[in-house]
């Protein structure tokens, strides 16, 4: 049983096309239910778009740890999508509760310096919460580029750990967002992208 949340301090990180891959991953494993705490309401618009095989979304109500703590009666795993701001009272009661919390980061110099508050904010919900744990997931990478091949070494500067596994820049993650599915339902255009999905849920959450 997980509860893991996909926080951030900035938008366009692809945090909620995570976390709608990693819960249909861990569906395939286990009943998962994701919780959308960000305003912009993607999740539950990708849901709506669906005719099924993704985790059921749920929006989050104003009490999020009670809504938690009722979700974890229900299912294995509960995944939430927090707003992408170290600011929202959503992130915080997200952290207070929740096993793992995701990070993810672009290969770029603006992103993995906005992650500096995001440490900050894990180690002040340590002392609520000693058992979260955090972990940076980069995202959207292009292998060939000089930024991605420098972003481990930039990435080794802040206190938190990074997952060796990496989600690669591909289409196919866009196309299932716009279709209502998940990279899994995408057949052989999804193969490579549910793998590295695989890897990842493998190496940071059922570890």
């Amino acid at each position: 049983m997980a509860t893991v949340a996909l926080i951030g301090n900035k938008g366009g990180t692809g945090k909620t096309t995570l976390a709608l891959n990693l819960g249909s991953g861990l569906l395939r494993r286990a009943p998962t239910v994701l919780l959308d705490a960000d305003p912009q309401r993607s999740a539950l618009q990708w849901h709506a778009n669906s005719d099924g095989g993704v985790p059921e979304v749920v929006g989050a109500s104003e009490d999020l740890e009670t809504q938690i703590a009722q979700a974890r009666d229900r299912y294995a795993n509960v995944v939430i999508d927090c707003p992408p701001s170290i600011l929202a009272p959503q992130l915080r009661a997200a952290l207070k509760v929740c096993e793992l919390a995701v990070v993810p980061v672009q290969p770029s110099p603006v992103d993995l310096w906005a992650n500096a508050s995001v440490e900050e904010v894990v180690e002040e919900m340590w002392q609520v919460n000693p058992g979260l744990s955090a972990v940076l997931v980069v995202n959207q990478l292009e292998p060939r580029t000089i930024l991605s091949r420098l972003a481990r070494d930039a990435m080794a500067e802040l206190n938190l750990p990074a997952a060796q596994t990496s989600i690669r820049r591909r289409a196919v993650y866009r196309w299932s967002a716009l279709e209502g599915k998940s990279v899994y339902q995408m057949g052989k255009r999804g193969s490579a992208a549910a793998a590295e999905m695989d890897q990842l849920i493998d190496e940071v959450i059922e570890r």
